[in-house]
């Protein structure tokens, strides 16, 4: 499949971790280690067919309400993520940025996030932004309350300037795997007008098959801006 689009922004709602590893009488901690492989696999679908921007829903302000256990073990995998991965990511030229209220993070990881967003920031072929700590509502606070304290009239362009994502393009297209239909909060202005993809699929058995058969989708669509 011969399929090039290299300003196409995806946004991915990776739901289903835990579920697949219930399903397989696995600790749920298996899920998200499993899912976090599922996300390697996708950058590579996402390059292999000239995607510009993936956009990768990791962590929710909800998500700090799970046991204790299952967010230090979440937050154990982004320090091995980001201290493992750094050297691949730099290898294939991938510009890395976290978007989300980073605060929350301890100061270790908070210094990872900050290092790898520097070290990657020179690439412009590929970018991946990780929601992390990230609610769409609380993005909008954040920004109006910024836009607030410097002053100015509120607009829709000036607003934009002040959210996680003023670098990044609107999402054309958003997936969200595992049977739930709804954005949860994720890129809730930024997603106006995308065109909204849902499977039944878990996340961490998600496939390239199913990837390449919504971009294509996508391309089939006649997209309506305003209407």
């Amino acid at each position: 499949m011969n399929i090039k689009n290299t300003s196409l922004c995806v946004g991915v709602i990776m739901d289903g971790n835990r579920r697949w590893a219930k399903s397989r009488h696995l600790p749920v901690f298996m899920g998200h280690a499993q899912g976090y492989q599922t996300l390697k696999s996708l950058i590579d679908w996402a390059k292999d067919v000239s995607v510009g921007t993936v956009v990768a829903y990791a962590f929710s302000e909800e998500n700090w309400n799970r046991t204790k256990e299952e967010v230090e073990y979440i937050l154990d995998l982004f320090r091995k993520v980001l201290t493992t991965e750094l050297e691949t990511l730099i290898e294939k030229k991938i510009k890395v940025s976290f978007i989300g209220n980073i605060s929350r993070f301890p100061e270790d990881l908070r210094q990872l996030m900050r290092s790898v967003e520097e070290k990657t920031s020179e690439y412009t072929a590929f970018n991946l932004a990780l929601a992390v700590s990230y609610g769409g509502r609380e993005e909008i606070i954040h920004a109006v309350n910024t836009q607030r304290e410097e002053g100015g009239l509120c607009t829709v362009d000036t607003l934009k300037k002040y959210l996680y994502t003023a670098d990044l393009p609107d999402p054309d297209m958003i997936i969200r795997t595992s049977g739930e239909k709804r954005l949860s909060g994720f890129l809730l202005w930024q997603s106006s007008y995308s065109e909204l993809f849902f499977t039944d699929t878990l996340w961490p058995d998600f496939s390239k098959e199913e990837f390449l058969g919504m971009i294509a989708q996508y391309h089939q669509r006649q997209r309506r801006f305003g209407v």
